[in-house]
């Protein structure tokens, strides 16, 4: 199979790329080489708003609807660049004129394996959590992070009883200042969630149909099922072995070229240079997915656009929400500016007098804002930053 399009890696990332393509080249022939059995659909709805009465048909894409072949269920096994060949796992060949890596992360797993154990990432990890909350009611979520503290509330507001356990000290911690991160452990808890901090999981066993997550200081945690959402690794192994730069991910130029005029990459497993941070970095979510993947499509087309954009995300924690532009870190210097504590405000994340992450705590249209000041030379002072944006 010949197509002047490949695309390796069936997510959201595809998906835009297809888009891209579409508003240049509106008939080149495009393939779609991906893992799931699922066409592309929209990821953050497994963890949000599915659990909310959104409907399930809603997260779908159609990116069959724009000329495309889909090759579902399969894996790329190997890139040849010399010859522009991939093979995948059944055996099967497709040769390229212009290839897309898109390939995204895999779940990092804990080393035990259980049926009621789920590395939460794909629709399949989604259905298998519905199907066991139709018949269970005790979960435990390992994990405070991002995953892990939207899965808790979701499960939380549909009637569960969730137990958190981490080993940092508070929900979110590697991304909010610790004061927030503490009141999200009170406010979970609050929610009737029970949260364990400071605990590590040590093994997990069964004791006659439940399960039983052992973590630090002996600490047993009866469950019908458990989830993990400890961070994804991007797959970067098809580009490794075909001699493509690796560095967190696939080092890209800002024309999101791989080391190859014809071999680009983009979304989750795309290491790019970003103009307002001064760094190369790697973004895991939606609208860097949507935004690099659209501009990875429109450039192999030939728009020779350069990719500059700051990605942002956003999470929902009940009824709190957040959403973040730049570099969160919660080791840099952080200065808080709360129109009412913890429920509304911005944090600004600062390294060397410049800005380089700002969120916004159930603070809406204001991405675009925060952009512009990560950009600004500054050097600025926490008091320079209090009303800068509005809270």
């Amino acid at each position: 199979m010949h197509y002047t399009y490949l695309v390796i890696g069936g997510g959201m990332t595809a998906d835009a790329a297809v888009h891209g393509i579409r508003e240049i080249d509106p008939d080149g022939p495009i393939g779609v080489i991906g893992q799931e059995p699922h066409p592309p659909y929209n990821r953050p709805p497994l963890s949000k708003k599915l659990w909310q009465g959104k409907p399930f048909e809603s997260i779908w894409r159609e990116a069959e609807t724009r000329g495309v072949e889909l090759h579902l269920g399969r894996k790329a096994q190997s890139l040849d660049l010399q010859s522009r060949r991939v093979t995948d796992d059944y055996g099967d060949e497709y040769t390229f004129d212009r290839l897309l890596l898109a390939t995204g992360g895999a779940p990092r797993r804990l080393p035990y394996s259980d049926d009621r154990l789920i590395h939460f990432r794909t629709l399949d990890d989604y259905l298998m959590l519905r199907k066991l909350t139709e018949k269970f009611m005790r979960f435990a979520v390992i994990g405070g992070g991002f995953i892990g503290s939207e899965v808790a509330a979701a499960l939380a507001m549909n009637g569960k009883d969730v137990v958190m356990v981490f080993p940092e000290g508070g929900i979110g911690a590697r991304l909010f200042p610790r004061d927030l991160s503490q009141f999200l452990n009170e406010f979970y808890r609050q929610k009737g969630v029970e949260v364990l901090t400071g605990m590590s999981v040590t093994d997990l066993d069964e004791r006659g149909e439940r399960l039983v997550v052992k973590a630090g200081s002996g600490r047993e945690i009866i469950a019908d099922g458990i989830v993990a959402g400890i961070g994804i690794v991007p797959n970067v192994d098809l580009a490794r072995q075909s001699g493509l730069t690796v560095e967190n991910g696939i080092v890209v130029d800002e024309f999101l070229r791989a080391g190859h005029p014809d071999i680009y990459a983009a979304g989750d497993v795309a290491a790019f240079y970003n103009p307002a941070l001064g760094k190369r970095i790697r973004v895991e979510h939606e609208d860097n997915a949507n935004t690099m993947g659209k501009q990875a499509g429109r450039n192999m087309a030939g728009a020779a656009e350069p990719y500059h954009h700051l990605p942002y995300f956003y999470s929902d924690l009940f009824e709190l929400g957040y959403e973040a532009v730049g570099d969160t870190d919660a080791r840099l210097e952080t200065v808080a500016d709360w129109k009412e504590p913890y429920r509304e405000g911005v944090v600004y994340y600062l390294e060397n007098g410049r800005v380089r992450g700002v969120l916004l705590w159930n603070i809406w249209e204001q991405v675009d804002a925060a952009r512009s000041l990560i950009a600004e030379p500054g050097p600025f002072r926490p008091e320079d930053l209090k009303g800068r944006l509005p809270a």
